[in-house]
């Protein structure tokens, strides 16, 4: 019986080598400790692959029915545990393709007719993150929905909206929590495009330059599901790029990027408005700390650490970027260098979302400290401006006459609604009886009834709309 090629590393390639790969580099250059995670994938693909080599005549049915016993036991035997991963055989790819060459004998070895690790892995990997993006997508619905039951019990709430961190105008605490649905529901859309061109098929370049079997690559994508909205294959359709481009895992890595940085934008509010200065939110013990020598200390940890993962899927991003752009065509071992970063970033990022879809949820509000801030940072001035031009003033004047009233009310220590309507009165004429109907918040709030805007009932509006699309 002929030696199995695969059984010994050093005899993997050809006769061509003379000796065998060290062992240092043998753990230098294998990947099998991080890429054994696309095992169903791999198996997946060459279960694919299998069926259309049989369907060209390429190989026998019966080679076709060993292979898919084989690799069922494979899955099987992965699934319990029991399978042996061996760092001499370097990746998943050749891990199984071994196992199964035990398994079946001479089937096995002929399942690699017609394509090399090039095409194999890159399909592995787009198949892997194709479930991914799936599940993400699906977990950024699940932080959507949580923001909005947080915002639907908090409509009515008056928080202060700030510009440079200054106190701005009054918004609705709902409506601001609406600013990040709409993030992550931009997040999500960006996902599914990133997912569109992430479900292509590499399989059929081959090492590069394509094959010559009688390949029915439409074939494998339509049974890969790699397939566009009207059900046609959808294929890489140059085998030079097929095999060597990773600009999928890029593009995926600044989505994930742009999700990682609006969870850090809201991660900072959070920690913000939990400090003792603001007071804004209390958060749920179970997702905070506290401290190892300060008694009265409740930390928000999980938000501070996802603002500093952000930074790690950020560098992820770099990683790639730089990993990809002084390759010549075709593929080269620096590829392999793609995994980790890829895999790290979509384990940070589902993480990330579940933990924050439950916390989100469970956001304790502070109603009184929200409405103190707004009313001690003068957040109506825009509104006795905008009254002033209602009654014809012209808005740069208004603007200025305004700024006057405000200077006063901090010499006084006041709010602008606490001055007397005969000081309101000397900073213009125009100035009426009704004046402090806009200078409370909530008539600052009500009056902001523009499409978009934070009235409560646009905010209520908007939750409709989201809740509609969300389904």
């Amino acid at each position: 019986m002929a030696t199995d090629p695969l059984a010994n590393k050093s005899k993997a390639w050809s006769a061509l080598f003379s000796e065998p790969v060290s062992e240092l580099v043998q753990r230098y250059t294998a990947s099998i400790g991080f890429d054994k995670r696309l095992w169903k994938a791999d198996i997946d693909g060459s279960l694919a692959h299998a069926a259309m080599l049989a369907a060209q005549g390429v190989i026998s049915t019966q080679d076709l029915a060993q292979i898919r016993d084989g690799l069922a036991q494979i899955q099987a035997e992965i699934e319990a545990g029991t399978f042996t991963w061996k760092l001499e055989l370097e990746d998943v790819h050749l891990n199984v393709e071994a196992r199964l060459t035990e398994l079946v004998g001479d089937a096995g070895k002929r399942l690699h007719t017609g394509r090399s690790r090039n095409d194999q892995v890159a399909t592995d990997v787009r198949l892997w993150l194709r479930g991914e993006i799936d599940e993400i997508v699906a977990r950024l619905e699940g932080l959507q929905r949580a923001l909005l039951g947080t915002a639907e019990a908090n409509v009515d709430v008056v928080m202060p909206g700030f510009t440079h961190l200054q106190v701005a105008q009054p918004v609705s605490f709902a409506h601001h929590l609406l600013a990040y649905v709409e993030m992550f529901a931009r997040d999500a859309e960006r996902m599914g495009e990133v997912r569109r061109r992430v479900n292509r098929l590499p399989l059929g370049a081959a090492a590069l330059a394509g094959t010559s079997y009688p390949l029915d690559r439409a074939a494998v994508a339509r049974a890969l599901g790699m397939v566009d909205d009207d059900g046609a294959p959808c294929l890489c359709e140059n085998s030079l790029d097929a095999v060597s481009d990773r600009d999928f895992a890029i593009e995926f890595a600044a989505a994930a990027t742009l999700v990682m940085v609006h969870i850090s934008r809201l991660s900072e509010e959070l920690i913000l408005w939990m400090s003792q200065n603001f007071g804004f939110v209390d958060l749920p013990d179970r997702f905070c700390t506290g401290s190892s020598i300060m008694p009265q200390k409740k930390n928000p940890d999980v938000p501070e650490l996802a603002r500093g993962k952000t930074g790690r899927v950020v560098g992820h991003l770099m990683a790639l970027v730089t990993l990809m752009k002084g390759q010549p065509l075709a593929y080269n071992k620096d590829n392999q260098e793609d995994k980790e970063p890829l895999f790290d970033s979509v384990d940070t990022l589902k993480d990330t979302l579940r933990i924050f879809a439950e916390l989100t949820a469970g956001i304790v509000v502070r109603r009184d400290a929200m409405e103190r801030a707004a009313r001690s940072g003068h957040a109506t001035a825009t509104d006795l401006a905008d009254y002033l031009v209602k009654k014809g003033v012209p808005f740069r004047d208004a603007h200025e006459a305004v700024a006057r009233a405000v200077k006063a009310a901090i010499a006084d220590g006041k709010d602008l609604a606490e001055l007397p309507l005969a000081t309101l009165k000397g900073f213009h004429a125009a100035i009426g009886d009704d004046v402090h109907e806009v200078l409370t918040l909530h008539g600052a709030l009500h009056a902001r009834r523009v499409a978009g805007g934070t009235a409560p009932e646009q905010v209520r509006a908007q939750i409709a709309r989201h809740r509609a699309r969300l389904g």
